[in-house]
């Protein structure tokens, strides 16, 4: 489904698009901005170190990109306290490295915002640099480390990408993702799931990419059981997680099997400790 338009996405999903636009505008907004009109979603997904997008959901960005939308991966830190025995410098290459091969199985471009590994900061600075490489991409759509986390990396992230969505004038939908449930990531109450089935074993192997990491200590431990528990809920065989933050004026849309476009519109849930979306 190559070259879909953002607006046609949205039809598709049932939502009208004459109500994000003022009619006296529309006409203004296709001769002016034809070429925004004209491009797919832009999805970011951020993640605090390499391997956190891809196993959080690394399933989901595969699905966006097979639809034909550009998913950028913002990772805030390389990893570099990530391999022992390894100065920071020799594990940021070689994480690095890793990083450029996961996104290529997925079919997104990694960003790196420059942070180091364990020593992320929420500070003036730090956030509007942040900022300035999410607003830089225009996104649709971003997702972000669920806040209540273990990890202060994972915490300085969520936080991060919050402030970008408050300081962009709330421009984009913001959702959560699960980066390690049972592990790191506490009280996840999703409100939507996507079936990851048809892609699973390319975000098995984006995931082992990252060899430096040990995968079968994350992956298989965590994030298979994660997966499977979370495609029992959603009534497939593996899922992902989410949590529906905040929308911005037009709908995200995510990609659903169960849909006959291939895609699903769900409003907001009236409270996060439901399961589902009515």
């Amino acid at each position: 489904m190559a070259n879909i338009s953002r607006r046609a996405a949205l039809q598709g999903a049932g939502v009208c698009t004459a109500g994000i636009v003022a009619p006296g505008l529309a006409s203004q907004l296709v001769n002016d901005k034809t070429a925004e009109h004209n491009r797919g979603l832009k999805i970011v997904a951020v993640g605090a170190h390499p391997d956190d997008p891809e196993s959080s959901c690394g399933g989901t960005i595969a699905r966006y990109s097979d639809l034909g939308h550009q998913v950028v991966v913002v990772y805030l830190t390389r990893g570099e306290a990530g391999i022992p025995g390894k100065s920071k410098s020799e594990a940021a290459l070689i994480r690095s490295a890793e990083v450029q091969r996961a996104c290529a199985i997925l079919k997104a471009r990694p960003v790196f915002v420059g942070q180091v590994d364990a020593h992320a900061e929420i500070t003036d600075k730090h956030y509007q640099e942040f900022r300035s490489i999410v607003e830089g991409e225009k996104p649709d759509v971003v997702f972000a480390p669920w806040p209540i986390d273990s990890h202060r990396d994972h915490r300085a992230a969520s936080l991060l990408t919050y402030d970008a969505w408050e300081k962009s004038g709330k421009g984009f939908e913001l959702s959560y993702t699960e980066v390690d449930l049972g592990g790191q990531t506490n009280n996840f109450q999703p409100t939507d799931f996507v079936d990851i089935s048809s892609v699973v074993e390319r975000k098995k192997q984006a995931c082992f990419a990252h060899e430096s990491q040990n995968p079968p200590s994350f992956y298989v431990r965590y994030h298979e059981p994660m997966q499977r528990f979370r495609g029992l809920e959603h009534g497939c065989q593996v899922a992902e997680a989410f949590v529906r933050g905040f929308r911005a004026q037009s709908a995200v849309v995510f990609p659903d099997d169960r849909a006959a476009n291939g895609w699903s519109f769900k409003p907001l849930c009236r409270s996060l400790w439901t399961t589902t979306c009515s």
